[in-house]
């Protein structure tokens, strides 16, 4: 188990539990406000054929299974990125407001590490926006919003009683073709570490197409960010010496750019489903969503080193063994 042992505090496991409400209650208040969100409930499960499903980069698996009733085939969501956009409609949504909630999804391809399991819980968050909003710095201006609630947050969090390490506010963003051209010759991950190490909190920007090197910084799905438009929001985590990915966020397609990315992933069948003509058509509102991890964020903000301290999921026998050996406490 890696981890910095000297920046790692001992925390009782009922006192943490009683942090992680602290934190997800203001942290939920603070996005909120600084996004000018209504909390809606979310569904669990899609049906295969409404479309609805993020396919993520579009290999992993779905949990699914097929309703007694009428057979209908339903899958357990991976995230909420396309639903979401949907809801705006549905609920009315106007323009510069919009709508969050608490995703559960589990992901099976999901490797189980100390910042992954199979148990994905999230803020999922989107917002009603206008053409000229469609833009880096309309984009910018949000996450700048995204890393003052969680820096709020963590402020709340010390003045409740815990300790630690303070958060840089000061974002710095890149794109990932900027990243590769200052390090051509270390791997995206590799690239993400030591710009994070450098600038503490940094947005990774135009992920999902091929770069100069023509490989993509890293795999999106084509039919809901813009890879123009979107990003990953990392945060330096300490104890893990780590970049630690807190959002997956952008600018959503248009017309436009779904028809260009679905062209380059040569994903035209997914063009058949309701969600897809909506977007085509211009039916539904243009939108900025992102994910932001609620147990990712409980990891950061406590310093924890492994995420089944702040969740409570399934760990593999080596897994619960190398933390017990390590003084880790697993819910």
């Amino acid at each position: 188990m890696k981890f910095i042992k000297g920046k790692y505090k001992i925390i009782e496991i009922l006192q943490k539990q009683k942090y992680i409400k602290i934190i997800k209650d203001k942290f939920e208040r603070e996005l909120a406000k600084q996004l000018h969100l209504v909390r809606v409930s979310a569904p669990l499960v899609v049906t295969q054929k409404s479309g609805l499903q993020d396919d993520l980069s579009g290999v992993e698996r779905k949990v699914c299974f097929d309703v007694l009733k009428d057979g209908e085939e339903i899958e357990i969501v991976q995230s909420l990125a396309k639903w979401k956009r949907m809801a705006l409609k549905k609920y009315k949504i106007p323009m510069h407001s919009g709508l969050y909630t608490d995703m559960t999804a589990i992901r099976r391809d999901d490797k189980m590490d100390q910042t992954h399991s199979i148990y994905v819980d999230q803020w999922d968050w989107e917002k009603v926006i206008s053409r000229k909003d469609r833009n880096f710095d309309y984009l910018k201006a949000t996450v700048k919003k995204i890393v003052k609630a969680i820096v709020s947050t963590q402020h709340f969090l010390f003045k409740k009683g815990y300790k630690g390490s303070a958060l840089c506010e000061d974002v710095s963003f890149i794109t990932s073709e900027e990243l590769l051209r200052m390090y051509p010759t270390c791997s995206p991950k590799e690239r993400e570490y030591k710009i994070v190490k450098e600038h503490k909190t940094v947005f990774v920007m135009q992920i999902g197409d091929k770069l100069s090197d023509g490989i993509p910084h890293d795999d999106r799905a084509p039919d809901y960010d813009d890879w123009t438009l979107d990003g990953d929001l990392f945060f330096y985590h300490e104890v893990l010496d780590m970049a630690l990915e807190i959002s997956s966020m952008g600018i959503r397609v248009d017309k436009a750019a779904l028809q260009r990315q679905i062209e380059i992933s040569c994903k035209q069948e997914r063009l058949q489903y309701d969600y897809h003509k909506q977007i085509l058509s211009e039916e539904l509102p243009l939108s900025i969503g992102g994910g932001i991890g609620q147990s990712r964020l409980c990891e950061l903000l406590l310093e924890r080193a492994h995420i089944g301290e702040v969740q409570a999921s399934y760990w593999d026998q080596k897994t619960l063994q190398e933390c017990a050996e390590s003084g880790i406490e697993l819910l």
